[in-house]
């Protein structure tokens, strides 16, 4: 029976709720592009498809629902009492099918830690299908931890209630502070070992760089499926490029000499990939402002759609250290540290533009074009974000340079220095030794020194913030809604993986309620807003690896 809901009188919007047998399934993935013929889970190359059909089939007893998200639901009009239907664990466990659900594999490669891996592929996920909700928008459910699939290799394709855990939380954080992402619905245990699990994501699509790539390493019998895959993703998640005529008038010069104008309006492709370039260097730009690094940032681990995707060992910076990596793996070279993001993803996207070109779907000078508009766009965003971080109404890159500089030598966390930074008057009648008054609880046993070297920038922000003229409320406001009080510290996660590994989930459900809204005071959560303790920097909390 479906429910609708009326809110409102004047101009009453109607919610659509839905009991989990009346999604409304549409499984165009599968429909609409070539599939693996053989059904068995045996690991093994996947050649000439894009998927292979299984099923799961991880062996439970009796699960338990540990968390879910009321907001996820709603995305895929699923009425929120189902979470307490009693079949509902057995259900989100596998061990029950969904009805109407055509589960499949999707087939991958990738380049990992800058070397081609060859084919990878989902190995311990399995989507359940793709659901259109009453907005007509699309939707992919995607069970982890579901056991084997052609891909899994070596592994058993279970999941950890760890790193289930992890996932969740920072899918659902990453979305409170506003940076697109894949969604978490909800986290069941197998109830065959406390600490195995199955972690339910939502996304628009799946579709990954290596999705891509993985057929033109294969040889040019291959091409054919990228263009396949290429107009797939157009087709349903980029359709107004189908659309666009010269009356659009996206046509560029490209900067190199001698060559001609890029005309986007003349070919789709060249369009989609400046798109996704575009969109990449917005979610890093994004990941920058709050200090997130993502710490795996393999060509598979990166989305076309321009969405965070599989959070492995993340981890959002707690003392300012550019050099950070939260993944043990990448500690000789620190490839994927913090401050190489923005470089590792111009490189993912010179990986992804040579796959389009290698189909002969984009020329040279098209790459080159998208690749340049990966790094105008990221500085644009970049700049945008510091500049609203500081309450500034123009980007200072002196100031903002000179800043990062000292939170660096000085280790000063991030979340908290910019959080307090809004409690500074524009007011240069200050004295001197009261400038650094709003900061000292993240400007710890500094000396002389360096106390002289930050009451310098301090009163050259305060002359910033009065040329700015921005009324100090006003400021006080715009910064509180971009710096963020409350982030997912790992060490909160552990806390909180410690105490469900005993079968309270407690903590769990507090942190995503405490993450769903990260820029607000929430009176009585202090607590959470702290520096961190000494053990939150031993390794396995401050830093794991990949397989952790």
């Amino acid at each position: 029976m479906r429910r609708w809901n009326f809110q409102g009188v004047a101009g009453s919007s109607q919610e659509v709720q839905l009991k989990l047998e009346e999604l409304n399934w549409d499984h165009s993935f599968v429909r609409e592009l070539p599939g693996d013929p053989r059904t068995d889970t045996i690991p093994r190359e996947v050649l000439h498809a894009c998927y292979s059909k299984v099923s799961p089939s991880a062996e439970v007893g009796k699960p338990e629902l540990v968390a879910w998200s009321a907001s996820v639901a709603k995305l895929l009009d699923l009425d929120p009492k189902e979470f307490e239907r009693p079949d509902f664990p057995l259900i989100f466990s596998g061990a029950v099918p969904l009805k109407g659900g055509l589960p499949y594999a999707q087939c991958y490669g990738g380049h990992q830690f800058g070397v081609w891996a060859g084919q990878l592929g989902d190995g311990r996920a399995i989507t359940l299908g793709e659901l259109l909700n009453s907005r007509a928008e699309r939707w992919e459910l995607q069970l982890k931890g579901a056991g084997r699939t052609p891909y899994s290799r070596f592994a058993d394709g279970l999941a950890v209630l760890r790193s289930s855990i992890r996932e969740f939380l920072c899918s659902e954080a990453m979305i409170g502070l506003g940076i697109p992402t894949t969604r978490a619905l909800c986290l069941v245990t197998t109830g065959k070992n406390v600490t195995r699990d199955m972690f339910y994501e939502v996304a628009q699509s799946f579709l990954r760089f290596g999705t891509y790539q993985i057929h033109a390493f294969r040889g040019n019998e291959n091409l054919d499926i990228i263009r396949a895959l290429s107009d797939y993703a157009i087709r349903h998640h980029f359709p107004h490029l189908e659309k666009m005529s010269k009356s659009n008038d996206i046509s560029f010069e490209v900067s190199q000499e001698g060559s001609s104008a890029v005309d986007l309006t003349s070919n789709k492709y060249a369009a989609w990939s400046v798109e996704v370039a575009e969109r990449t260097a917005s979610l890093v730009a994004s990941w920058q402002g709050v200090g997130f690094t993502h710490g795996v940032l393999n060509t598979d681990n990166m989305s076309v759609l321009g969405l965070t995707i599989d959070y492995g060992p993340f981890g959002f910076l707690d003392a300012f250290d550019p050099s950070y990596t939260p993944n043990t793996t990448d500690l000789p070279g620190r490839r994927y540290s913090f401050a190489n993001q923005p470089d590792i993803g111009l490189w993912n996207i010179a990986q992804f533009t040579a796959t389009l070109s290698a189909a002969h779907l984009i020329s040279k000078e098209e790459a080159n074009y998208a690749m340049e508009r990966y790094g105008i766009k990221f500085m644009d965003e970049y700049q945008s974000v510091m500049t609203r971080k500081l309450g500034l109404s123009k980007y200072n890159k002196q100031l903002i340079n000179k800043l990062l500089n000292n939170m660096a030598v000085d280790k000063v966390d991030y979340t908290i220095f910019f959080r307090l930074l809004s409690n500074i008057k524009a007011d240069p009648k200050i004295p001197k030794d009261e400038l650094l008054v709003p900061l000292k609880a993240v400007l710890l046993d500094i000396g002389k020194e360096r106390k002289e070297a930050w009451t310098s920038w301090v009163q050259t922000y305060i002359e910033e913030l009065v040329v700015s003229g921005i009324p100090e409320e006003q400021r006080k406001v715009a910064m509180d809604s971009i710096n963020p009080k409350y982030i997912l510290r790992n060490y909160l996660c552990q806390s909180a993986i410690d105490a469900a590994e005993l079968g309270d989930y407690g903590e769990v459900r507090r942190l995503l309620k405490l993450v769903e809204h990260p820029y607000d005071e929430q009176p009585g959560m202090e607590k959470y807003a702290r520096l961190p303790p000494a053990w939150a920097y031993r390794p396995g909390v401050c830093m794991l690896s990949c397989s952790s």
